[in-house]
């Protein structure tokens, strides 16, 4: 290990692996399996990698609770976090505690000799570490950025998920569903199933799953579902139905697209991960996940929900119009620069009455005037338009102005919700 560390906590060290690579973000496989490889890091598990534009969390909630519930122990490594670094890592339902994960930082920093790895390469190397000496009988990796570059590919899966295809992070993956898909369907293999929750995946995707020799498998084709009731649907593939099944507990329809995709990748790999009907039912009601249209208790009603780019906000805006309409809508809303703001605003337009408009917590934070700008171009009435200087500063700004039956929506960035979680649950 390097002999210059001094660090002993947890947060000392996540500031300084912040520090090791110059750029945050630097695409690529070389440097993540230089490491692996010095470490002799695998995973003699079964390994489900999940990507997408969006729905990659949910599905990998949903693996996990249903996984977990058929008493398998589950490694989950997903990514950004909310509050706290240790979200990122969980073993068998409970997050890696501080000094678990400052012993595996120490293990990947002495492999790692002169070699820069990103934050999120470290920590995958980390994540990767827990797992295999904690012998988890299945891991379940969430791609950070992209797939065919990013350091979870590092890690060869029995079965590739990609959730969703939409656009986002465009300076890194192009600017057409087709470029986004291709970067995506990087995470595939040869001889092994790889599933498809979009309904249209782009040309670029099915080709390199076709060439490859990948067994794709596309939702609404090989695998889907139908609503029974409003409390109960159905899940079809050519191995069968599973029927009766409760709505997940993940809020909005569009969640049974990503149960149906967790479900056909739990067929995928039955042979060795059995997960009984008790067990699928069980895992779809009890799956939870922090920041995905979640309800904070009390009045008026608080809704967090991460959406950040055009996609996941037309979910969000549907799934708010098929709530009881509140009397007014207040958004507390901020946004990276690098996102397509205006684009995320026009969606929810129709069903937002109010914008207390704020910058988040990161040097990517969009500024005031740039989000002014961004509403005005969407279609919003200046009048409509409020600023506060933080998160915490636009939370009480809506509280002050809502009526107790009015809803507060927290939206734009996993900073946006993190910025409501930790002030209305400080530590």
């Amino acid at each position: 290990m390097h002999r210059d560390v001094v660090s002993q906590s947890l947060a000392d060290w996540l500031e300084r692996i912040e520090r090791i690579h110059p750029r945050a973000i630097e695409m690529g496989l070389s440097r993540v399996s230089q490491v692996r490889d010095a470490m002799g890091l695998s995973l003699s598990c079964p390994v489900i990698t999940v990507g997408g534009t969006n729905g990659k969390g949910s599905v990998c909630a949903l693996l996990e609770s249903m996984l977990g519930a058929a008493a398998h122990r589950v490694g989950l490594y997903t990514s950004p976090h909310l509050v706290r670094y240790n979200e990122r890592v969980r073993i068998g339902g409970r997050e890696a505690d501080d000094d678990a994960l400052i012993g595996a930082f120490e293990r990947v920093d002495a492999a790692r000799g002169s070699v820069p790895l990103t934050y999120f390469e470290f920590g995958t190397l980390a994540a990767v570490d827990l797992f295999s000496r904690a012998a988890v009988d299945v891991a379940v990796l969430e791609v950070g950025l992209g797939g065919r570059l990013d350091a979870v590919n590092a890690f060869d899966p029995d079965c590739a998920v990609v959730a969703s295809v939409g656009i986002d992070h465009t300076e890194y993956l192009g600017s057409t569903r087709d470029s986004i898909g291709r970067e995506k369907a990087g995470i595939f293999r040869a001889d092994r199933p790889a599933i498809c929750g979009d309904e249209d995946p782009p040309g670029s995707l099915t080709r390199h799953a076709r060439d490859i020799g990948a067994d794709l498998r596309v939702i609404a084709r090989d695998f889907g579902y139908r609503t029974d009731s409003p409390v109960q649907w159905q899940y079809w593939s050519g191995a069968g139905r599973k029927a009766a099944l409760p709505y997940p507990a993940l809020r909005g329809e569009f969640q049974l697209a990503n149960a149906s995709t967790a479900l056909a990748a739990l067929e995928a790999v039955r042979e060795r991960l059995p997960v009984d009907m008790g067990a699928v039912r069980r895992g779809l009601l009890e799956v939870m996940l922090p920041g995905r249209f979640q309800v904070l208790p009390g009045r008026p009603q608080v809704v967090l929900d991460v959406a950040h780019n055009p996609q996941a906000a037309a979910r969000l805006a549907q799934t708010l119009a098929a709530m009881p309409r509140a009397p007014a809508t207040l958004a507390v809303f901020g946004m990276l620069a690098d996102k397509d703001i205006a684009a995320v605003a026009e969606a929810l337009r129709p069903v937002v009455d109010q914008w207390i408009i704020c910058p988040l917590d990161s040097p990517r934070s969009a500024g005031i005037p740039a989000l002014r700008e961004a509403l005005a171009g969407a279609g919003v009435a200046a009048a409509a338009i409020s600023a506060a200087d933080s998160v915490t500063a636009a939370l009480r700004m809506a509280r002050d102005r809502a009526c107790q039956d009015d809803r507060i929506l927290a939206f734009g960035s996993f900073y946006t919700v993190s910025g409501v979680l930790q002030a209305t649950h400080p530590r």
